[in-house]
């Protein structure tokens, strides 16, 4: 794609995916040092534990913080395969931003298909929350909603290219 092609997508795209992927990687990285924390000390309390129904800490060193509390039934709750959700938010985040910075199709496409994995997953994990765990976790829900908020922009970004594709043609 042209330079002049890149002057036509939306700056605000790159702005929101920047302040997006920072606020996730944050987040995961938050998320991360809680749950070691916690595990090397059962008493501690982090500050995103305000309660009994809200605390972040019950929700990262439950089952389903790790590997979405699916791998483990495939490889085993001690395999290295079986990683903090965290760490899985880390890599995402850093795709996300990495590959936004890219104006290919192929990028725009794997975003797209990312997203829509990290939007189904928040879903999931969201249930979990509520119906297994009867829990509130501020930074579970706060990583939700950027990734609905990359889906968006995503979505937006693919479009836009789209059209500046069939513009050239």
């Amino acid at each position: 794609m042209a330079a002049a092609d890149a002057q036509r997508l939306p700056t605000w795209e790159r702005k929101a995916r920047i302040i997006l992927c920072f606020l996730g990687f944050v987040l995961s990285i938050y998320a991360l040092h809680v749950e070691l924390s916690r595990e090397s000390n059962p008493d501690y309390r982090a500050m995103c534990d305000l309660g009994q129904y809200v605390s972040c800490s019950k929700v990262f060193t439950s089952r389903w913080g790790r590997g979405f509390g699916l791998v483990q039934i495939f490889v085993g709750q001690e395999s290295p395969l079986n990683q903090p959700n965290s760490v899985l938010g880390i890599i995402f985040y850093s795709l996300q931003l990495g590959l936004g910075l890219s104006l290919s199709q192929r990028a725009a496409v794997f975003l797209v298909l990312a997203s829509w994995v990290s939007v189904v997953v928040s879903l999931y994990l969201a249930s979990i929350l509520v119906f297994v765990l009867g829990d509130f976790c501020m930074v579970c829900v706060s990583t939700y909603a950027v990734n609905f908020a990359l889906l968006f922009i995503n979505l937006k970004r693919r479009r836009a290219l789209n059209e500046m594709k069939e513009k050239a043609e």
